[in-house]
Formats: structure tokens, C-alpha cells, sequence
């Protein structure tokens, strides 16, 4: 691609443009600088909620791919792919999911999460490479983020996660019409310009971190892993964790944190299965096969033991 290519492009593109709000900043006071950057940071939420029904099919896509035993890959460069792999690397102490189920790739590889490799990004083919090496099947959603669109590592990526079948989603922030390559779902919040100009790992970033903890976040909830507004598959990776857990199951049952601390030492740690013995009284073993029944969700398995013992 040449220079006038690539030039011609980031012109065309609300991330690379002026804003015009801002022009003054850097003769602003330090209070000034500061209220300006939260006043434009106040658009961000708005710009996502336009997006909603798109958000929608991805979490949609994402759950069918999850309960088909499929997986959801993030790709992305610099700071994009940095929100990818962090979003990745929460869903397992949080929701207890298996490491490999959502992963984060990164233009340039784990060294470019903490240095900036800026070049990796212009890599087409290895984005497909890097893509290829997972052994992606139609199973799986494969989600481009990529603040300008235009990026050529993601678009490879999801070039070959097209011809492997997947399901494809982007997440960008430039507007549906600029985006000139097809995917299922297309997620295009518009900020708007930079306060400084082209600087996406503000407004951009923040827009794009908001969208993925909603898509797996709503993905989780939809797989059963949260009972009313509370984790329940967490992992135990830490006494903050073992601590938390106790707490769910003092709220979810309303029994004292000494039966908390039994009913978690007795389902071996797994707080959805503490829970639902804590309601039932019935043991390990019965209260695993009701979830496994009701598709890991403790309402739907609570209120079916409910219907057995009035029958």
C-alpha cells in the first residue's frame, strides 16, 4: 500500500481529524484541560448506546458460538489489541471459564502489550498467519477491533476468520458507511475527534472498552454465570475472591458466614453449586446433575426442585 494510500485514508477519518473544541488546549490551565477532557469523555456513553441493537446480534452470536462449545477471539493492534487481550484474560477468575474459550491476539505478539510495536500493525498476512495458528473452525466468533477500520493486521485476521467460516464481528469508531470489508456484525460508536488529534487510546479506547465488557459480560449472564446481579462461577484464585464468594452465598441464601464457609468448603469452591445446596439441602452430586439439567442456571433448576416437591 503506498504513502498516498495510507495518508488518503486517515483523512477520511473522524479518529484523524481535528477537533475543533479543543484547538486551544495547550495554552488551557491545568483545570481547564482537565474539565475539557471529561466533557468530551461524556460523549463516549451516548455514542455506544446508538449502538446498541448491533451490540445486540454480537453478544447474540457470542452465546450461540459459547453453547456450540465454540470460542470468541479479539484481534487487534496497539491499543485495541491490548483491550482484547485484557477483556480475554478477566472472563476466567471472573466467570470461571476455561482460558482458552475467549482469547486476545495482539499485532506483534505478548511483548507488544508493555512496548509499542506501531509497524506490526501494517502486517496483513500476519494477521492471518497469527489468526491460522489458533485453528479457527465455524464454530467460533472472531471480533476485529480497530479504532480507525483500516487497520491491515486485523483485516487479515478477519479475512481468514471469513474463509475458516467463523463468525465475524468489528468493533471500530469511525462511521457503518466508511467500513470497506464485510463482516456478520459491525459495532461503530463515533465519539467523535480526539482532544488530541489521532490519539485513539482516548475516546476511541474508552468506547472500545465499554463494548467488550458488554459483549462478554451479557455473553456470561446468558451462559447462567450470574445468579440475579452476582458472579457465581468465579474462580478462587484469592482470599479477596474466597472472601467474595462467602458474601454471595450469605445474599443469595441468607445464612451466616459460618454456613457460608461450609456450604464453599462442600461444593469444592464452585459458588453456584453452594448456593443452590444452601437452598435445597440436597448434596454435591444431586445439586450438580439439577444444574447440569437446567443449563448451569440456579434459577431455572431452583424453581424446577420447587416444582418436584409440591408434586
Amino acid at each position: 500500500m503506498s504513502e498516498n494510500t495510507v495518508f488518503n485514508e486517515l483523512s477520511n477519518l473522524i479518529t484523524e481529524s481535528r477537533n475543533p473544541d479543543t484547538y486551544d488546549i495547550d495554552i488551557m490551565s491545568t483545570e481547564e484541560i482537565v474539565r475539557l477532557i471529561n466533557k468530551e469523555d461524556k460523549k463516549i456513553a451516548r455514542a455506544v448506546e446508538q449502538e446498541i441493537p448491533y451490540i445486540v446480534q454480537a453478544v447474540n452470536l457470542i452465546t450461540n458460538a459459547f453453547k456450540k462449545g465454540g470460542r470468541l477471539i479479539y484481534v487487534g493492534a496497539g491499543t485495541s489489541g491490548r483491550l482484547g487481550v485484557l477483556d480475554a484474560a478477566e472472563c476466567p477468575p471472573t466467570f470461571g471459564t476455561d482460558p482458552d474459550m475467549v482469547q486476545g491476539i495482539i499485532a506483534g505478539g505478548y511483548d507488544a502489550l508493555v512496548r509499542a510495536q506501531e509497524s506490526s500493525e501494517d502486517l496483513y498476512e500476519q494477521g492471518e498467519m497469527d489468526l491460522r495458528a489458533r485453528r479457527i473452525t465455524n464454530k467460533d466468533v472472531v471480533c476485529g477491533i480497530a479504532a480507525s477500520q483500516r487497520t491491515p493486521y486485523v483485516k487479515g485476521a478477519l479475512n481468514e476468520a471469513r474463509n475458516s467460516k467463523a463468525k465475524t464481528v468489528v468493533v471500530i469508531c469511525n462511521p457503518r458507511e466508511k467500513l470497506s470489508y464485510q463482516v456478520d456484525v459491525a459495532i461503530c460508536p463515533v465519539p467523535g475527534p480526539e482532544v488530541i488529534m489521532g490519539s485513539t487510546r482516548m475516546k476511541a479506547a474508552s468506547a472500545q472498552k465499554m463494548i467488550l465488557n458488554i459483549l462478554t459480560s451479557a455473553a456470561m449472564i446468558k451462559l447462567g454465570k450470574v445468579y440475579e446481579n452476582m458472579m457465581i462461577d468465579l474462580k478462587l484464585n484469592s482470599q479477596k475472591l474466597i472472601e467474595r464468594s462467602k458474601k454471595i452465598i450469605m445474599i443469595a441464601t441468607d445464612v451466616d458466614y459460618k454456613k457460608a464457609e461450609y456450604y464453599l468448603h462442600e461444593s469444592q469452591g464452585h459458588v453456584k453449586s453452594a448456593i443452590l445446596m444452601a437452598l435445597t439441602g440436597l448434596n454435591l452430586k444431586s445439586v450438580k446433575e439439577l444444574l447440569q439439567k437446567h443449563e448451569g442456571f440456579i434459577k431455572k433448576a431452583f424453581f424446577a426442585w420447587q416444582e418436584i416437591q409440591k408434586s
